[in-house]
């Protein structure tokens, strides 16, 4: 998972997040000619969330899906009549959700750099927080206030490990000589393949300071494999006076 010791400095561990994010980008193109196969299904819980939150919009409404992927779930926001701009790191994903919805908009973004202002009624990102270091959180919420309307709505999903294996396998990144805090982990497949699990009175706490009123949340349900997600959605906080 990696070498060296010590406890390195600040700007260490912004190098090596960056290089995390740039292989991440690599990971998913890889991922991208399977990707469907393995994680196009759709849950009850995520379809739930995603026809709630699009049911708060405007009926011409303009969504911003980001972190898309393949375009998972722009079936279901085309299919109620809203627009939809999808963004992602991975040009791999980008091209197969345009090729399966070609009256979509893509664009290639890093959620860190999200250039929109006050251009969609909502936002979601969904199963894809978990690749966000603490430090760049709040950046990436303010961004999605700031992609949003006045009235916009916020949707995005957490993803949740048992405590006990964050901590084991955050020891196991800490022994190896990498720059982690708290909640971060590695693993092996594919390799080096980096999540964060903040808790969720952290998460709550990040969204509520973007200048967002959390309207519904669901935890679960958990998977065999020892994960879930917390499904979170919110609105844009009315300024006070």
């Amino acid at each position: 998972m990696g070498d060296g010791a010590g406890a390195p400095g600040a700007t260490d561990r912004a190098a090596w997040l960056l290089s995390l994010r740039r292989a991440n980008e690599l990971q998913e193109d890889e991922l991208d000619p399977t990707f469907d196969d393995e994680w196009g299904e759709i849950s009850d819980t995520h379809r739930r969330f995603v026809e709630r939150f699009v049911s708060e919009l405007p009926a011409d409404g303009r969504i911003l899906d980001a972190a898309c992927g393949t375009g998972k779930y722009f079936g279901i926001v085309l299919g109620s009549g809203r627009l939809v701009v999808g963004v992602d790191q991975s040009r791999a994903h980008l091209a197969t959700a345009r090729d399966k919805h070609p009256e979509a908009v893509v664009e290639q973004h890093d959620l860190q750099d999200l250039p929109f202002r006050a251009e969609f009624d909502g936002v979601m990102c969904v199963d894809a927080m978990e690749f966000v270091p603490p430090e760049e959180w709040p950046g990436i919420l303010n961004r999605f206030r700031q992609a949003l309307h006045a009235r916009g709505w916020l949707y995005l999903t957490v993803e949740l490990l048992r405590g006990e294996r964050v901590r084991e396998m955050n020891a196991e990144a800490r022994r190896s000589g990498l720059p982690v805090v708290e909640g971060e982990v590695i693993f092996d497949e594919p390799d080096a393949y980096y999540h964060h699990y903040p808790t969720m009175p952290q998460v709550r706490a990040w969204i509520i300071d973007a200048g967002f009123a959390i309207e519904e949340e669901t935890e679960g349900p958990w998977q065999e494999e020892g994960y879930a997600y917390h499904h979170v959605l919110a609105r844009v906080e009315a300024p006070s006076g």
